[in-house]
């Protein structure tokens, strides 16, 4: 009989234990940031009919999708996060209280070709703040605050967050005369860094754009300096486009904020453009200092009606997700995070003898209840065998649990590091 294929599917990802801890870690740190800040936990299925994903996915996005059929039922599975907040907004909004702050972390499906850092099946942890009707633009900066907030607990070194506005480009560019060119135009910008400067100008070139504008789009896109410098040259651009003094007075204000949260990591940048058919104001990426080959580690921004495919009402809001399943993997790939062989437990306990499990279950859970993680022994061996798997599991205390142990209760702890032993009673007293 032919053996079948055990390996997980091509961007698929299978960790072993010591990774998964160190990948739990990682998402309980997100998962406690967003409560902290008042997120509010929710999860939204991963399967919905096709017609729901289908009906805010764009058409790149559509050839992406899992489809599913189950009998007459054609069913998909979700390929982010958003769209599911989108119809879980519309479906629960007579219930929900608004400025509604949701922290949604789950795995998604994307049929794309598998490739380094890339995924199939991934983890995303997003936090959303939604409104009904107009969300304040101080959201934009407590969401740029919360992954301020998560990466300096993350310690993975020195991190940048890159601020924009869709509105302030947007204006620019029809200050230009290039409104019905925005979205193509908007696309080489937001490919400016991965392509040489003669092919920017090509492609720019290639949609009949002036040699004049070009250097125009270039020289705005390269504006450097601090927050307020940039924002004087903008101004002083003298550019009356409506979009683009909006643009820039939210772009002032999210970064006013942003100072005074001392989030010092922030930094504006005009070549984040983000979501051309999706984002509509603040944009931001984040990107790892020492390691800008990894690309960004965080994105997000404002987007200005949220349910418009699934309610009547308008729903503005503003986000930021980590995709968790790439950062993982590509920041182990590069030596920051490293895995640990974390012991599952704090004791083990080894009954010698099958005669002694009730003795050692109650053992167990009488220590469990003073905060420790215990596990039990309950295979059969000598005790070399029994200590020999503390020991490779990486627990440093054990009991040995013999009928002398269970007929005089006195119990020693004993350490897997120095083989030192230490009366129970006393172990707990100095732990």
């Amino acid at each position: 009989m032919q053996k079948v294929n055990t390996a997980p599917l091509s961007g698929f990802m299978q960790l072993l234990p010591e990774d998964q801890i160190e990948f739990d870690r990682i998402k309980q740190v997100i998962l406690n940031a967003h409560h902290r800040n008042g997120f509010l936990s929710i999860e939204t299925p991963i399967v919905h009919r096709q017609e729901l994903l289908f009906a805010k996915a764009g058409s790149d996005t559509e050839k992406q999708i899992y489809q599913l059929e189950k009998g007459d039922h054609k069913l998909a599975l979700r390929f982010d996060l958003t769209v599911p907040l989108a119809a879980y907004v519309a479906e629960n909004q007579s219930y929900l209280n608004f400025p509604f702050k949701a922290s949604n972390i789950g795995k998604v499906y994307r049929g794309e070709r598998s490739q380094r850092g890339r995924y199939r099946e991934f983890y995303q942890c997003d936090a959303d703040v939604i409104a009904r009707g107009e969300l304040d633009i101080a959201y934009d900066a407590e969401i740029i605050g919360l992954i301020h907030e998560i990466y300096s607990e993350l310690n993975f070194g020195k991190f940048t967050l890159r601020v924009s506005n869709r509105k302030l480009l947007n204006g620019f560019l029809n200050s230009l005369g290039l409104g019905e060119k925005s979205i193509e135009v908007s696309r080489i910008i937001d490919d400016a860094e991965k392509i040489s400067e003669q092919e920017f100008v090509q492609k720019l070139q290639d949609l009949k754009v002036a040699q004049k504008t070009i250097d125009h789009i270039t020289q705005f896109i390269n504006i450097k300096g601090e927050s307020t410098e940039i924002i004087a040259q903008l101004r002083d651009l003298k550019i009356t486009d409506e979009q683009f003094l909006t643009g820039l007075s939210e772009l002032q204000t999210v970064m006013s904020l942003l100072a005074a949260k001392n989030v010092t990591t922030a930094k504006i940048d005009l070549m984040i453009v983000r979501g051309l058919d999706y984002y509509t104001g603040t944009v931001y990426e984040t990107i790892l200092n020492d390691h800008p080959n990894v690309g960004s580690v965080s994105s997000g921004g404002r987007y200005d009606n949220l349910t418009s495919t699934f309610s009547n009402e308008t729903f503005q809001g503003v986000g930021g997700s980590i995709g968790l399943t790439r950062l993982f993997s590509v920041l182990k790939e590069i030596g920051i995070i490293k895995s640990e062989n974390t012991a599952p437990a704090d004791l083990l306990v080894i009954p010698m003898s099958p005669d002694q499990f009730p003795f050692c279950y109650k053992l167990a859970t009488d220590l469990r209840s003073q905060n420790l993680k215990i596990d039990t022994y309950l295979a059969s061996g000598k005790v070399a065998k029994k200590l020999s798997f503390a020991d490779k599991s990486h627990i440093p205390y054990t009991i040995v649990v013999g009928e002398n142990e269970v007929e005089t209760n006195r119990l020693h702890v004993k350490n897997m590091t120095d083989g030192s032993l230490t009366p129970l009673d006393e172990f707990l007293q100095n732990r």
